[in-house]
């Protein structure tokens, strides 16, 4: 019952964040040109200050392990290139970049250290496991999102090399990439820029979750119900139960096999919603699947811990 309800606490307020973006749109508060804004915000400034925030404070020489980042690492890229590979048969062009990114995508920066601390105490293993998964979340999803764009007739040179370019100016990319060697430099943060980072960094997810909830046009989503729920079933139980046993066989328990669980079946992060829009596509589909899984990770990620608790392993 207390897994449950911190699992209620932690998704129930998200999917409320959404609907008051919607809220805001019905009574003339927040247009498409202003939630489209706040996108771009929260793309290029909140989320990568995020980022930066959750990486510079870390002291990865104390705590490395790479077996464990190593299997991060690899069990993402193989999940990406499985549904990429199954959704090119089976999901239509126009939504076939949405689907895979938000197929695979999970909150694992930001619900990852939040269950571990909230059974352990600490953040454990949750900062090695945002080093093997949220720069090749984010790197490919600039890839998928730009070579699976709806409106690009075929794969050419100009495609790659517009991902390669998307890659080297995402600014998410920056903001881990500014976090790792601010961390491995060991290098201070003054009380004025602390404490403006975490406001800006507090931005991100209220920010995002409205803009969405602005966003979100229902007829368009009743339209998707199959790809959604598709996507959704991926993402919540099919990767867990995919690799989970694998990274049981492999020796990983408690905080380790925590974070592995939150890395493979969280709910898919708005930031997955914030590129889409960013980058051409149209995010119905995108929405639809974060909001899904949102509500149901509270019950799936609670069936989860309460089967690895059982077992003994957590």
């Amino acid at each position: 019952m207390d897994n449950l309800i911190f699992s209620l606490n932690a998704t129930v307020p998200v999917f409320f964040m959404m609907l008051l973006g919607i809220f805001f749109r019905k009574i003339g508060w927040m247009d498409q040109d202003f939630a489209s804004k706040l996108n771009r915000f929260v793309f290029q400034i909140a989320l990568p200050v995020v980022l930066f925030q959750d990486l510079a404070g870390e002291d990865f020489s104390q705590v490395w392990n790479f077996s464990f980042v190593a299997f991060c690492f690899c069990a993402t890229l193989i999940s990406i290139v499985a549904i990429a590979l199954i959704a090119r048969l089976v999901v239509k062009k126009e939504i076939l970049g949405e689907f895979v990114q938000a197929s695979y995508r999970s909150s694992a920066a930001l619900l990852g250290i939040a269950f571990i601390q909230n059974i352990y105490g600490d953040a454990g293993m949750a900062p090695l496991m945002i080093i093997g998964t949220v720069p090749l979340y984010n790197i490919m999803a600039v890839l998928i999102l730009s070579i699976m764009n709806p409106t690009r007739q075929q794969m050419d040179r100009n495609a790659l090399k517009k991902a390669g370019i998307g890659i080297l100016t995402n600014p998410i990319l920056w903001g881990i990439a500014i976090g790792l060697l601010w961390s491995l430099c060991r290098l201070p943060q003054p009380e004025i820029m602390k404490k403006t980072v975490d406001s800006v960094g507090a931005l991100a997810t209220p920010l995002g979750l409205m803009a969405m909830g602005a966003g979100f046009e229902g007829r368009k989503a009743l339209a998707m119900v199959k790809p959604t729920l598709a996507a959704s079933f991926l993402k919540l139980i099919v990767l867990v139960g995919v690799f989970l046993p694998i990274a049981i066989s492999m020796g990983f328990r408690k905080e380790a096999l925590v974070a592995i669980l939150i890395m493979l079946g969280s709910a898919t992060t708005v930031s997955s919603y914030v590129m889409a829009k960013n980058m051409g596509h149209d995010g119905v589909l995108t929405s639809s699947v974060i909001m899904v899984t949102t509500c149901l990770s509270a019950f799936t990620i609670t069936g989860w811990l309460f089967l690895l608790r059982t077992l003994n392993l957590i």
